[in-house]
């Protein structure tokens, strides 16, 4: 064993950490247990040894070893693609589908977390090397704990506000509040919606939250979450009975409407707020420099 032993074995220890602390299969059951988690828990170890050989290669001045890094970047690129193209052919069996934003968030999230995982172990190798174990075991922790919280993205609690209503019927139209859904004209169907059917009503708490509520990715996002944990009273060929997020076009709040299997308003409501903003969904109006210099001239 030469001097790299130890720091190499210390950096990819704590890589391969990192990836499990983020690893998580929550109640969408993604990656899938057994074989999607071994997947990943895999190109975790990959990730933590490119980072940790990164550190002795600088040290002894072999910077052609750096390359690995950039062969890294593309290797996980395709865990991107992978992820994408996987869920992408499970969504057309999904009751409520995911959408192709909610995708690609989840598939930027698997590629970044081992960019995390190489930032983890390269600099608790770094750490190990330059003032020992100790100091090493500290800023790994460190870097886990770090690596943990920029893996998690806002929440829709934090943009808008979510208040429970009771789905109704003007004639034929259903209505969340003020919000036109759909038209049913079975009267058996509109039992079935008033028997089953919850309605929510999501307020945005700014222009640029209003914004972000609109995007039809964001809107199916919510949708899915609620139908997934709650499920959904429908089956396909039920148009009728397909869970809808419509907009007010003149204030920008968005009503909900589900069917659930559990009628449960509490959790819910806690369900959606719990939803995660979609980084492809995000809009900033207020940021753009037109809206600056119209604040100018008021």
């Amino acid at each position: 064993m030469n001097e790299y032993t130890y720091p190499i074995l210390f950096g990819v220890i704590f890589g391969t950490i990192a990836r499990l602390y983020m690893l998580r299969t929550d109640y969408r059951q993604y990656p899938t247990y057994l074989h999607g988690k071994i997947i990943h828990i895999a190109l975790g170890f990959i990730a933590a040894g490119l980072g940790t050989i990164a550190v002795p290669a600088i040290m002894e001045e072999d910077f052609s070893a750096i390359t690995f890094l950039a062969l890294a970047a593309s290797q996980f690129r395709e865990v991107r693609n992978m992820e994408r193209n996987t869920l992408n052919e499970l969504d057309q069996y999904e009751l409520v589908p995911r959408g192709s934003t909610y995708i690609e968030g989840i598939a930027i999230a698997f590629e970044g977390r081992n960019y995390l995982v190489i930032f983890t172990s390269l600099i608790a190798t770094l750490c190990y090397l330059a003032f020992g174990i100790l100091a090493g075991t500290i800023v790994g922790f460190i870097a886990i704990g770090l690596s943990r919280k920029l893996m998690t993205g806002g929440k829709l609690k934090e943009i808008v506000s979510v208040e429970f209503v009771e789905p109704r019927f003007d004639g034929s139209g259903l209505y969340v509040d003020n919000i036109y859904i759909m038209n049913i004209g079975l009267p058996k169907r509109q039992e079935e919606v008033l028997q089953y059917g919850m309605g929510f009503i999501l307020s945005p708490k700014n222009f640029d939250a209003r914004s972000t509520i609109a995007n039809l990715g964001q809107r199916q996002a919510i949708l899915h979450d609620i139908s997934t944990a709650l499920g959904v009273y429908r089956d396909s060929g039920t148009p009728a009975l397909i869970p809808l997020a419509k907009r007010d076009l003149d204030d920008g709040r968005v009503g909900i409407f589900i069917l659930p299997q559990e009628k449960d308003v509490v959790k819910a409501i806690e369900i959606i707020g719990e939803v995660p903003t979609l980084e492809s969904a995000i809009r900033m109006p207020t940021e753009s420099k037109a809206n600056e210099k119209g604040r100018e001239l008021k």
